[in-house]
C-alpha cells in the first residue's frame, strides 16, 4: 500500500542536503518555501538495502524515482521518472510553499531483499550547476567569467529572498496590528455593554422599588 510522508519543512537556504529512508512504494515530500521566479535544482541518488550483507549497495539498478513537485493550489510544475539517479529542476511561479514529492517505481519483485531504500537529495535554491558549466569552459577566461555569473547569481537571490522575507514580515505585521486593534475595540464594545446592563438593572430596580412602594 502506498504511504505518503511530510518529512521536512524548512525555510529558503541556497542549498540542503541529506538523505532519508523509504519502504518500498513509499512517497515522501518536502516544503519548500520559495520566492518567486526562482530556479531550482535537485540532485538525487538511491541505494538499495542488501539483506545479505547488512548494508546499503552504493548503486540500485532496476530502480527509478518519480518527482513530482506542485504547489499549495495545486499547479503542477513538474512530474517525470528518472532513474536510480539524477537531477531535476524546475522555475517557481508565485511565492510560498511548493511541494516536492518523490517515490520509486520499486516492485516487489525487483526489491525483494529487504524493500528498503536510502535516498540521498540535494536541494540547490536559485543556483545553476557551476561545474557543468566550467567544464566546458575552453580555457581560464571563461572560468573566471562562470565564477562571476555564479557569484552575481547567489547575491541576486539572496538580495530576492530577504525581499521576500521583508514583505512576509510587512504582511505579519499588518495583520497583527488589525488584530490588536480588533481586540481593542471589542473590549471597548464589552465594557459600554456592562455599563449600559448596570444602568438598566439600577433603573429597572429603582422601579421595582417605587412600585412597591419600598421607597
Amino acid at each position: 500500500m502506498q504511504t505518503l510522508t511530510f518529512i521536512f519543512s524548512f525555510y529558503f537556504s541556497l542549498s540542503t542536503a541529506f538523505y532519508f529512508h523509504v519502504g518500498e512504494r513509499e512517497e515522501k515530500c518536502i516544503i519548500e518555501d520559495i520566492p518567486s521566479d526562482t530556479l531550482i535544482t535537485g540532485t538525487f541518488k538511491i541505494q538499495q538495502w542488501d539483506i545479505h550483507r547488512q548494508d546499503f549497495l552504493e548503486s540500485a539498478p532496476g530502480l527509478g524515482m518519480f518527482v513530482t513537485v506542485t504547489t499549495y493550489n495545486d499547479e503542477v510544475l513538474l512530474s517525470k521518472l528518472y532513474g536510480p539517479q539524477g537531477r531535476f529542476y524546475f522555475t517557481s511561479h508565485s511565492p510560498g510553499e511548493h511541494i516536492i514529492c518523490l517515490e520509486s517505481n520499486s516492485t516487489r519483485l525487483v526489491s525483494f531483499g529487504g524493500s528498503k531504500l536510502r535516498i540521498h537529495l540535494e536541494i540547490r535554491v536559485g543556483q545553476h550547476d557551476l561545474d557543468a558549466a566550467i567544464a566546458q569552459a575552453k580555457d581560464k577566461v571563461n572560468e573566471v567569467s562562470f565564477k562571476l555569473e555564479h557569484l552575481i547569481e547567489q547575491i541576486e537571490q539572496i538580495v530576492k529572498e530577504q525581499n521576500y522575507q521583508r514583505d512576509r514580515e510587512e504582511n505579519f505585521r499588518m495583520i497583527s496590528e488589525d488584530t490588536n486593534g480588533n481586540v481593542l475595540w471589542w473590549a471597548f464594545a464589552q465594557t459600554l455593554i456592562f455599563i449600559s446592563i448596570g444602568i438598566f438593572q439600577m433603573k429597572y430596580l429603582k422601579d421595582f422599588f417605587i412600585a412597591k412602594k419600598l421607597v
